[in-house]
């Protein structure tokens, strides 16, 4: 029975033509073949399975052909090259730095790159996962790399670049290579089938392609696995069953169901996706890429960053234009929110049903709609805004002392009246700007409140003057100690990191108003007392803007000895603890205990 090998080796490519993807890199290494400019180090940089070994071969073989031909590729005919291509050619070295790593192995390569090739021009040595190396090993090499013998030429790869010395970077030639892209891993992979006689439809070599991630020699090892569960006829269906991918159908029914409004059927759909094997995590993915890919298919400008194949394009572009561009916008960024919060989660599954419900209520102004199947609806407000304030005199204006009926006014008295009305009402208005509208659920309290704290938000009795009102258009907002402890939290939170320990501190106090504008913070001792005391204007000034009041001002007083001190730091609860229990020091000073 014959070998088998694998298509990534049976099938690797020998010339520079014949590498996949790459073309920028190898015009510039055959040019420079071509023209004699060689550099003594490069450095073949880029993700796994793209090229680079395979290119610092090629290269290798081709500067010591004997006979190159005229596109610059070599001739596979010399001595040189059959040595190569039989695997027993002296002039090139290859070198796995993952298992030789060592100074001792560096010292033993640079005793060798001393003895001149004995065919050909060139000595090469290929150093593969250079990043590998240690630090006294790449300090071993640095002088070699910089100045080797003439005949000696290094070409390093590496899959993470930034791994390597700076010092060595300078003294290489460096090529980045890129992720293959999709169309070229299909083309390569209908080359492959044809030539091994074997049917594949294009939507599976898609699904191949892109599950490689841009990894050509990942694409061969996926096709060769999925042609040994086909027996040689590769379709759709048996890629996504073999490779457990999620099929595209999935995510067209699923966002069907999501435009109108269908939540149990979703639910529904993704509960059968769990039950087949998927992640939650897999599932939340593939759909924020179906909406991108949806939101791609929607211009044809940005058509070329859909990565499908020609039937699943046309049903994308279907898709669409059912999907507003809002609708689009509002459910990538909640299924962008789901799987960041993902791995968080303790009920994973309520956290990706609780977006498909959010999803399901989008409107298509991307905005949520209540109940998940009817527009929202609008409310509107109690007194049309156009209502004559002549018809709100029994209710405002105080009533005539004479027992004349109202109809019977003159109509001087009934525009004046009108007009004390309608002072009033503005009056009433400007006292209840003076609230602060704050959101109960970000401050992070209890919203069960006392009546005593609701009270402060009751807007005041509109008996204030029409004069005065107008005479103080920029009267002071009240506030409440709830509200001067929030922006104290928020002053707390935008302190540099070289005040964390004050920050810290600042968040485990409680402020006590004095009066309507005046807060209290109480302290534990005179230092810290000091440094509150030399922040209080800062302080002052900043509740001032949030609070919108410029009478605000701050007192700080250190605790009295009989008042209950909290304990901030870690000392100081151990000191707190001594004082209750004697033991603890005893402890301490016998086995010399210490905080880390």
């Amino acid at each position: 029975m014959e070998n088998y090998i694998v298509s990534a080796r049976k099938y690797r490519p020998s010339t520079f033509e014949s590498v996949v993807g790459q073309r920028a890199l190898t015009t510039t290494l055959k040019n420079a073949i071509a023209t004699g400019k060689l550099a003594h180090a490069y450095l073949f940089c880029g993700p796994r399975g793209v090229g680079k070994t395979t290119c610092a071969r090629i290269f290798a073989k081709t500067i010591n052909c004997l006979h190159p031909t005229e596109d610059g590729e070599a001739c596979n005919a010399c001595e040189s090259c059959v040595a190569f291509n039989e695997q027993r050619s002296y002039n090139i070295h290859e070198l796995d730095a993952a298992s030789n790593n060592s100074v001792d192995d560096i010292r033993q390569l640079v005793e060798q790159v001393r003895i001149p090739p004995q065919i050909g021009k060139y000595k090469v040595y290929i150093i593969d996962e250079v990043h590998m190396l240690s630090a006294s090993a790449f300090n071993a090499f640095l002088k070699t790399l910089e100045e080797p013998p003439r005949h000696a030429i290094f070409i390093l790869a590496t899959t993470e670049k930034h791994k390597i010395l700076p010092t060595i970077l300078s003294r290489c030639q460096i090529y980045d290579f890129q992720r293959i892209s999709v169309e070229d891993t299909v083309a390569h992979l209908a080359y492959v089938a044809s030539k091994e006689g074997i049917t594949a439809e294009p939507e599976a070599l898609n699904v191949i392609a892109l599950k490689a991630d841009g990894g050509m020699r990942d694409a061969l090892s996926i096709f060769d696995q999925v042609v040994s569960f086909t027996g040689g006829h590769i379709t759709y269906q048996s890629v996504i069953e073999n490779l457990n991918v999620l099929d595209y159908e999935y995510y067209f029914r699923l966002t069907d169901q999501l435009l109108e409004h269908r939540i149990s059927d979703a639910l529904l759909l993704f509960n059968e996706v769990l039950n087949k094997g998927f992640e939650g995590s897999h599932f939340i993915n593939g759909l924020a890429s179906h909406f991108r890919d949806l939101l791609v298919s929607k211009d044809p400008v940005t058509l070329p960053l859909l990565e499908v194949g020609a039937g699943i394009r046309q049903r994308y572009g279907e898709q669409a234009k059912k999907c507003p561009l809002p609708f689009l916008y509002s459910a990538m960024k909640l299924c962008n929110d789901c799987d960041l919060n993902y791995r968080a989660s303790r009920n994973k599954r309520l956290l990706v049903e609780l977006t498909l419900i959010q999803v399901g209520q989008l409107n298509p102004e991307g905005e949520e709609v209540p109940g998940g199947r009817s527009p929202q609806p609008v409310i509107q407000p109690l007194i049309p805004p156009q209502q004559p304030a002549a018809q709100q005199q029994p209710a405002a204006a105080p009533q005539p002392a004479t027992p004349k009926p109202a109809q019977a006014q003159p109509p001087q008295a009934a525009q004046t009246t009108a007009a004390r009305v309608a002072s009033v009402l503005s009056a009433h208005k400007a006292e209840e700007k003076k609230i602060p509208v704050m959101n109960k659920s970000g401050l992070g309290i209890s919203i069960k409140h006392t009546p005593t704290e609701e009270k402060a938000y009751e807007p005041a009795p509109a008996t204030v003057p029409t004069q005065v009102a107008e005479a103080q258009p920029q009267e002071d907002y009240i506030f409440n100690e709830r509200d001067i402890n929030y922006y104290w939290q928020e002053y707390a939170g935008h302190l540099p990191h070289e005040q964390v320990a004050l920050a810290k501190r600042m968040q485990n106090m409680r402020l006590t108003l004095l009066d309507a504008t005046t807060f209290e913070a109480v302290v534990d001792n005179p230092i810290v007392a000091k440094d509150f005391t030399a922040m209080a204007p800062a302080i002052q000034d900043y509740l001032r803007t949030r609070l919108k009041n410029s009478k605000v001002t701050m007192t700080v007083r250190v605790s009295a000895p009989e008042e209950k001190v909290r304990a901030y730091s870690r000392t100081e609860q151990f000191q707190m603890m001594m004082e209750k229990n004697k033991a603890l020091k005893e402890l301490q000073d016998e086995f010399g205990l210490e905080f880390a």
